[in-house]
């Protein structure tokens, strides 16, 4: 499994850094959900008065989403031709 992070700054002038965000393929059946799930997860960062300075994107996913759905979309395949 591939991970992204994710940094940028809030009006504040505060920096905040989102890790262990999954990587998956376009045609994923869960490539829609991440994406909404990642754009509320966002949302609800920049709302929030005080922000910590790093979060984690995949312990956000272990509490929102069904542990079968989790278990799908944290699960590692094999990468071709080492990439």
């Amino acid at each position: 499994m591939l991970w992204k992070s994710l940094e940028f700054t809030i009006e504040k002038g505060q920096k905040v850094k989102v890790i262990e965000i999954p990587v998956l393929e376009d045609d994923s059946t869960y490539h829609f959900m991440l994406r909404v799930r990642l754009q509320t997860f966002l949302a609800q960062i920049v709302s929030d008065d005080n922000p910590k300075q790093v979060y984690s994107f995949r312990e956000y996913l272990q509490k929102v989403l069904k542990w079968p759905d989790y278990c799908n979309v944290i699960k590692s395949d094999i990468l071709k031709n080492n990439a």
